[in-house]
């Protein structure tokens, strides 16, 4: 048997107010769902960057380490204006020569992220290395995120 209203009628379905309500929850959460799917890209991009600034800088590390006595003579050493010196050698290279290069190729991969700049600095004293890679985030509008790293050599 069919349930009857209180006329006597039974119910034939939706209404169109029943319809449109429907459409417009369903479009708000899409908007919500799409919002949230641009704050995660962008956060996940921020993210990759962060991990590529610790890339670079584990790698400057690697190299002074590879030519100790050069980066204990500040031969790694570079500011955040200054240009590396270029340098090719054949053959066999001198300390400096390899850490001239080892700069000059590394700031390049710097150079890579967004904005990217870096600095290096070599404490002859106590043979700390300060390194520091900054770089623009789109997170924070536009302002530079900065990656400060200190290793003993």
């Amino acid at each position: 048997m069919r349930a009857a209203t209180a006329r006597g009628i039974a119910p034939k379905g939706f209404t169109l107010l029943e319809v449109l309500v429907a459409l417009v929850v369903l479009s708000v959460g899409l908007l919500g769902l799409s919002g949230l799917q641009t704050t995660s890209l962008r956060n996940n991009h921020s993210a990759f960057l962060r991990s590529q600034a610790t890339i670079v800088t584990h790698d400057i590390i690697d190299r002074m380490r590879a030519n100790r006595d050069s980066a204990r003579n500040g031969n790694y050493d570079i500011a955040y204006a200054s240009s590396p010196t270029s340098t090719s050698c054949s053959g066999t290279c001198s300390a400096l020569q390899v850490a001239q290069m080892d700069v000059e190729e590394w700031r390049d991969y710097v150079e890579r992220l967004p904005g990217g700049e870096s600095e290096l600095d070599v404490n002859g004293v106590s043979n700390v290395a300060t390194i520091k890679v900054r770089w623009a985030d789109t997170r924070d509008s536009g302002n530079k995120l900065q990656v400060v790293t200190r290793v003993q050599l």
